[in-house]
């Protein structure tokens, strides 16, 4: 007689992640932050989808903004999104690098080189240049950045 055990194991498994902020002044790092993220349930949705071709749209842009309302799971996109002055959404480069497992994690990196000041306090992940699909969204105590400063956001999901 064989036994059954596979219900008795657990598995959790799904994504998680986090980013890192490096503020450059005049070409040196002045501040440097890991903050850990949240994917929104629209994101998991989108995920789903990809794993199956019912959604094609992949994740490749990135954008920041000024807004202090604590994430939310049911967040659709940043509380304020910063559009002018070098801090609009940009495409990322993306790849796929290792955390565990090799190639189990997304990697999305883009830098902004500011013509304006701002308080930046959030940052997500999106599908779009504009509007589109959020998939991670969190915010952050404030960076303020100047004219001539540059923010370098690396996010990175892992697939755990």
């Amino acid at each position: 007689m064989t036994k059954d055990v596979g219900h008795c194991l657990t598995e959790k498994r799904g994504l998680k992640g986090s980013f890192d902020v490096l503020q450059i002044r005049n070409g040196k790092v002045i501040d440097s932050r890991h903050v850990n993220n949240l994917i929104v349930n629209v994101g998991l949705a989108q995920a789903a989808g990809l794993l199956n071709g019912v959604v094609t749209n992949y994740f490749d842009y990135l954008a920041i903004g000024t807004g202090t309302t604590p994430p939310s799971a049911t967040d659709t996109g940043l509380q304020s999104e910063i559009t002018t002055g070098g801090g609009a959404r940009a495409a990322s480069t993306n790849s796929r690098v290792t955390t565990t497992v090799e190639n189990d994690t997304a990697q999305f990196v883009h830098q902004w080189d500011f013509t304006s000041s701002f308080a930046v306090t959030e940052s997500g992940i999106f599908d779009s240049s504009t509007g589109g699909n959020m998939l991670a969204r969190q915010t952050f105590s404030a960076i303020n950045v100047n004219n001539g400063d540059s923010l370098q956001i690396t996010w990175k999901i892992q697939v755990s």
